[in-house]
């Protein structure tokens, strides 16, 4: 009798050696199996507060990893590794891009890393704005939470001070951000962005008596921006600027004009709009117009605040085809390389310029 149950116990124990041994080759097995994408990647998310039970199966259900085969579910070896791995309460909501050859634990380490897919959205210099929000809201991976009412008071809603106005306060760039980022969160990026560069910019300047504060200097930046794409030409223009102020000269630019136009522009800009006196006709008033123009880029923020040495007051478009202009240090100068550039050397249809 002795011996029979000595002979069935070790029968036990043989038995559960080799489930053990099974189960721990199913365990390795699973380990060592890539994830079923062949060609292509995947966007997998991993949704707001699901634990790693959730998140096995979903990876399942959408045939990232293989079906259960045999006792031992996909799901539960996933979970198992995730534990001993002390990964399983560090998955971090947000989309995740896998691809072919991944192994679960390459998986598992991908889904806790945070480094969610990212989606971008570009604000180009120069434009408005006005530009700037429809950007914004066509963008689908934003999500819309701004009303009309809070976009009519959007500095505010920023936390900004009363009064301040949108334009020029949102930098120029490419910003990246997860899935579902709000438009709140877009538009507080891009104006601390602004506030950051203008700042710094601003304490490396070469000191002008003629820009008395980080603000002047942003409206100026966003005149030169509309002025010329060309790099080499931005510091230059920011200095016949700065000259023009220094002497007291009307600065005599079209972008504040056709800014201060607003809808009524029409693509021409024409003398009866240069004579229509506006807040921002800068043929009419002194000095800098009331707000920036547009949204400044880094680059004419720096022009503005490292002008180059010269003594030129104007400047006239070449019209040669690379957006460069002609500039000159006398208004007799300027009125002849107008008539070169501008008339086809037709002196007759000089009416006067900048």
């Amino acid at each position: 009798m002795k011996t029979v149950i000595k002979w069935s116990g070790l029968l036990v124990l043989l038995a559960l050696l080799g489930g053990g041994y099974f189960l721990y080759q199913r365990y390795q097995s699973f380990l060592a199996v890539p994830v079923m994408l062949t060609d292509a990647q995947l966007v997998f998310e991993v949704k707001p507060g699901a634990n790693i039970r959730q998140v096995a199966r979903q990876l399942v259900a959408e045939q990232v990893l293989p079906p259960s085969s045999g006792p031992l579910r996909t799901e539960w070896l996933l979970e198992l590794h995730a534990r001993r791995l002390g990964l399983a309460g560090k998955l971090k909501a947000g989309e995740y891009e896998l691809g072919p050859g991944m192994l679960p634990e390459s998986v598992l380490r991908r889904l806790s890393s945070g480094k969610t897919l990212q989606y971008g959205i570009s604000f180009i210099e120069g434009r408005t704005f006005r530009d700037y929000v429809t950007v914004v809201k066509d963008t689908p991976s934003v999500v819309q939470t701004l009303s009309d009412a809070d976009y009519a008071d959007l500095m505010q809603v920023l936390g900004a001070p009363t009064g301040m106005l949108p334009e020029g306060w949102f930098l120029a760039d490419t910003y990246h951000f997860p899935r579902n980022t709000t438009d709140r969160e877009v538009w507080q990026r891009s104006y601390k962005a602004m506030q950051d560069y203008l700042q710094q910019a601003w304490e490396g300047r070469d000191p002008t008596p003629y820009l008395k504060t980080p603000y002047e200097a942003l409206i100026l930046a966003s005149i030169v921006e509309k002025e010329t794409g060309i790099a080499d030409e931005r510091p230059l223009i920011a200095r016949v600027f700065l000259n023009r102020l220094a002497r007291g000269m009307l600065l005599q630019t079209d972008p504040t004009v056709i800014y201060g136009m607003g809808a009524a522009y029409d693509g021409n800009i024409r003398k009866v709009d240069l004579r229509r006196d506006t807040p921002y006709n800068t043929y009419t008033r002194k000095g800098l117009p009331p707000t920036p123009i547009a949204m400044p880029g880094k680059a004419a923020i720096d022009a503005v605040m490292h002008p180059v040495a010269s003594s030129s007051l104007y400047f006239v478009a070449t019209g040669l085809g690379d957006g460069r202009h002609y500039f000159s240090d006398s208004y007799k100068e300027h009125r002849q390389a107008v008539i070169k550039y501008q008339l086809n050397g037709n002196s007759s249809r000089y009416q006067g310029d900048r």
